[in-house]
């Protein structure tokens, strides 16, 4: 079978590689569809802490089942699946005690185990998790996203009736934001310096979008919200500013949820935290019942796929899908990879 593997930064090699055969309890998957994260672009780059060369990339995928090892239990060859890119040694305390998605010893498919960037890939039935019927594979390979953005609402408890401020609307900001409206939030606005990803979150439905550069962030949330503002911030972006900015904005006894990967180590108002009496909260990435979640917005159209979906590349491109993010950032939500 045909594989790509990104050797060194910027060099992606094609390989023919033994067809894997399904041990005691997985499944083979046959991967029809890639999702580019950011995390594979930057480790495509070189600049990704904890992704080292070689990698066989890809957690966000979908595929079909075409073969079943000894005891699987309800997965059967020719059903549709995503898989959660999560592997975890159940021993650890986290693991003991039902947080198995922040294992003291997580490695994730596709960043520091051998990933789906390949024709089929043997794995865990306990890491399988079925489409439903008509959901697309453009739609099962965005399921991890939308995952994520599940859990990090999750982290608030209930969002129903509740005002939300996501900052940040490339994918993660958006879904994000999507999902919180999907889970009955009264009112979701998102901000973003790129007018471009604004324009596409109106497409999907968010209803308060506003350009920081452009208009003052503090103003447009008392518009949206009212004069008690956000409930609380989801910063999906990354860096200092925005952390500020989260803070900044917070109503007393705000609760902040960090979303974002940060590349460099962000200063942080200590003491308007502690004036402010907030709580900022971390997430990472999802349990099985956020993939669950995540299915069930889209499949009911609560939360808008489409409008993210910018480009495919068949599989013998792998390394043009790169270099067009590269040189499109600006206009590039979710780029797929075909096999």
């Amino acid at each position: 079978m045909k594989q790509a593997v990104l050797v060194e930064p910027q060099k992606v090699i094609f390989q023919d590689v033994p067809k894997p055969e399904p041990g005691l309890g997985q499944v083979l998957v046959q991967v029809r569809r890639i999702g580019v994260c950011g995390s594979d672009i930057h480790a495509y780059y070189g600049k990704h802490p904890y992704i080292s060369c070689p990698i066989v990339q890809g957690h966000e995928f979908a595929g079909r089942i075409t073969e079943v090892g000894p005891d699987v239990r309800a997965l059967r060859a020719g059903d549709d699946v995503t898989v959660m890119p999560q592997l975890v040694c159940g021993q650890c305390y986290p693991c003991r005690h039902g947080n198995y998605h922040i294992c003291n010893s997580l490695k994730v498919i596709g960043c520091q185990a051998e990933g789906a960037a390949q024709e089929f890939l043997a794995v865990d039935q306990d890491l399988v998790v079925k489409l439903p019927a008509g959901m697309d594979y453009d739609s099962g390979a965005m399921v991890e996203p939308v995952a994520v953005g599940a859990h990090a609402v999750g982290r608030l408890g209930s969002v129903e009736g509740k005002n939300i401020l996501v900052l940040g609307a490339g994918p993660i900001g958006n879904l994000t934001a999507q999902v919180a409206g999907g889970l009955g939030a009264a009112a979701v606005a998102i901000s973003d310096l790129n007018d471009f990803r604004l324009e596409v979150a109106r497409a999907c439905g968010i209803p308060h979008t506003v350009n920081p550069a452009a208009r003052d962030l503090a103003s447009a949330v008392r518009e949206a919200f009212g004069p008690d503002g956000a409930d609380a911030i989801l910063e999906c972006v990354g860096v200092e500013e925005t952390v500020g900015q989260a803070v900044s904005l917070a109503r007393k006894g705000t609760d902040i949820v960090i979303v974002g990967v940060f590349g460099e180590r962000p200063r942080v108002d200590i003491g308007l935290v502690q004036d402010k009496e907030l709580r900022l909260i971390g997430t990472l990435m999802y349990k099985a019942e956020d993939y669950r979640d995540a299915i069930d917005l889209v499949r009911s159209g609560r939360v808008n796929l489409k409008p993210l979906m910018t480009r495919h590349f068949p599989f013998e491109q792998y390394p043009d899908a790169y270099h067009y993010i590269e040189k499109n950032r600006d206009r590039t939500m979710k780029v797929f990879i075909d096999l």
